[in-house]
C-alpha cells in the first residue's frame, strides 16, 4: 500500500479501475442544483449555524453556510432567466423615462 500503482496492479483490485461504481463523481454533477426560490438559504440567518466543536469534540471556527456552498449551487437556467428579466425591466424603465419628457412637453 505504499503507492497507488501497486494497488492497481494487484490482481485482487484490478476490477476497481474498470468499475464505474468506484469512479470519482464529475465536478459538474457533484453539487445539487437548486432553484432561484431557495437562494435565500445562502445568506439567511435561519440557515446559519455556528459550530464551536466538531463531531469529535475538537474546537473549530466553522459555520453551516460553508457546507451549503459546498453541496448546493444555483441552477444556471434560473440565473440566466433572472438576468434576462432584470435586463427587460431596465429597458422598460428607460422607455418610460423617455416617454415622460415627451408628454410633459405637450402639456
Amino acid at each position: 500500500m505504499s503507492s497507488q500503482e501497486e494497488i492497481l496492479s494487484d490482481g485482487r483490485f484490478s476490477c476497481v479501475t474498470r468499475d464505474p461504481r468506484f469512479w470519482e463523481m464529475p465536478e459538474k454533477e457533484r453539487k445539487v442544483k437548486i432553484d432561484k426560490r431557495f437562494r435565500a438559504m445562502f445568506h439567511d440567518k435561519k440557515f446559519k449555524l455556528k459550530y464551536t466543536v466538531d463531531k469529535r469534540g475538537r474546537p473549530v471556527n466553522y459555520t453551516s453556510t460553508e457546507d451549503l456552498r459546498k453541496f448546493y449551487a444555483l441552477s444556471e437556467s434560473d440565473s440566466d432567466l433572472s438576468g434576462s428579466d432584470s435586463k427587460e425591466q431596465t429597458e422598460k424603465k428607460k422607455k418610460k423615462k423617455k416617454a415622460k419628457p415627451k408628454g410633459e412637453a405637450d402639456s
